[in-house]
């Protein structure tokens, strides 16, 4: 069932989330054609931020055809596609196998790659969103 967003905040604070929302979102653009670069995390930002901040800006993310639908799964339940997850694995397999080549202390690849490894369980046993609500694979 989908909540309504709270009310936008005023003054200062309302500028700042207004300013961090526009931040994430274009973290989140940046991370959809860099390998690494997490989008999903800047997109879920993006949106808290400017539910609390810009009602426009909040009600074109929930309507965007790629943001959408991943957004109102996390609405609805903290759904996450297995598409997404999929990809997510992916990518940060990737960067877990490149991060040798990097030159990288062994203690920074260690904490790197623990820490993918943490994401992916977490993400991994988040619920999956209906057979109708999720994206094509």
């Amino acid at each position: 069932m989908p909540t309504t967003p709270p009310a936008p905040t005023r003054g200062l604070a309302r500028w700042l989330l207004a300013a961090f929302a526009l931040l994430c979102l274009l973290l989140g653009l940046i991370g959809v054609v860099v390998p690494g670069m997490p989008t999903t995390v800047f997109i879920l930002l993006a949106a808290w931020a400017a539910a609390r901040s810009s009602p426009r800006l909040h009600a074109w993310l929930m309507a965007h055809r790629l943001f959408g639908p991943m957004l109102r799964d996390w609405q609805e339940g903290g759904r996450v596609s297995r598409r997404a997850k999929r990809s997510a694995t992916l990518m940060m397999g990737l960067c877990a196998a490149i991060m040798p080549l990097t030159g990288a202390p062994t203690w920074a690849m260690v904490t790197a790659i623990g820490s993918m490894a943490g994401v992916l369980v977490w993400l991994w046993r988040r619920p999956e969103p209906e057979p109708e609500h999720q994206e094509a694979p």
